[in-house]
């Protein structure tokens, strides 16, 4: 790796979130945060200590300011390209205490305008490691383009290229997906996925085989490292062959919206910093527990010292 920066590129959106439970009618307050599966991974990973830059379009009012303002001040490098569409959003709500749904209003907006031209070659090849998503392809037709422009400069540069499925079945279809995201996995070197995503890419949507299997096939397709994230019942990864697995950590979950973005940071920051996979699978997966101890996408991820008091289950600071 020749050197240790991450890049990472795509849509930010305002996020509305419903304090309380119930319909939306009847919720008050609602309070504006940032969410982005690709912002959230560089957030993640700029508080665990990595050197990371993030390229985005965003809208000309308000919302695409804060996004601005708050990548920046947490430390990231931002390249937050103005775009005369809106900043896109999403609603976040729990209309019971057993889960949370997401409506997105992101169609034609900002972040979906992404180009090829708005990724320079040089910022590419200069990376350590390029983190894609398979949100990106699913926006427009132009920040298809982007990504695999992307992903192709980082292959030929010699830069780690790291492709987390993603599958979100609101912009598009399984079926309009799979071979998409199939292409991308192919093109990558480490691969994230949930057990899900994973039987999407290898286009078995009945197979019943366990994570470490579904790591195996997944790595068939090319990558040299796969994890299976697989929430409360821990993660396993298949990295130049060797298995390895992470138990769950046992949270009390509060808001489980970007945890497996948290996740992805904390792996990404330890693969930056020089650790070997067991550890940076052990960092990923408390990071992504922590994430769901707290609210938000990416207000309350936790900076290196907070994640060492959570390891140690510390709930009293002297």
């Amino acid at each position: 790796m020749h050197s240790r920066t991450l890049l990472t590129f795509g849509e930010t959106m305002g996020r509305l979130d419903a304090e309380g439970i119930g319909l939306l009618d009847g919720v008050r307050p609602l309070s504006l945060k940032l969410a982005g599966a690709e912002s959230n991974v560089a957030i993640a990973a700029a508080r665990l200590g990595a050197d990371v830059t993030w390229v985005g379009r965003v809208g000309p009012d308000g919302v695409g300011d804060l996004i601005e303002r708050r990548l920046r001040a947490e430390g990231v490098v931002t390249r937050a390209l103005r775009d005369d569409a809106f900043t896109g959003l999403m609603i976040s709500s729990r209309r019971t205490s057993a889960g949370v749904r997401v409506d997105y209003h992101r169609a034609g907006s900002a972040g979906s305008r992404l180009r090829p031209s708005d990724l320079p070659q040089d910022l590419i090849a200069g990376a350590g490691v390029l983190h894609v998503t398979g949100i990106t392809p699913a926006l427009s037709t132009g920040a298809r383009e982007a990504t695999f422009y992307a992903v192709d400069v980082a292959r030929a540069a010699g830069v780690l290229v790291s492709v987390d499925v993603n599958h979100r079945a609101k912009l598009w279809s399984a079926q309009e997906a799979a071979p998409v995201l199939r292409d991308l996995v192919a093109r990558a070197d480490l691969v994230f996925a949930g057990p899900e995503e994973a039987r999407l890419v290898l286009e078995a949507p009945n197979d019943a085989a366990d994570n470490l299997t579904l790591a195996r096939a997944v790595a068939a397709l090319g990558p040299n490292a796969v994890v299976i994230k697989d929430g409360p019942r821990g993660a396993v990864a298949i990295v130049d062959g060797v298995e390895h697995v992470a138990p769950p950590v046992p949270v009390h979950a509060v808001d489980p919206v970007g945890a497996g973005d948290a996740f992805v940071g904390g792996y990404l920051a330890d693969l930056l910093a020089g650790a070997d996979p067991a550890q940076c699978l052990t960092t990923a997966g408390r990071t992504g527990a922590y994430a769901v101890t707290v609210p938000g996408d990416c207000e309350h991820l936790p900076y290196r010292h907070e994640l060492a008091a959570f390891a140690a289950a510390e709930d009293v600071a002297r």
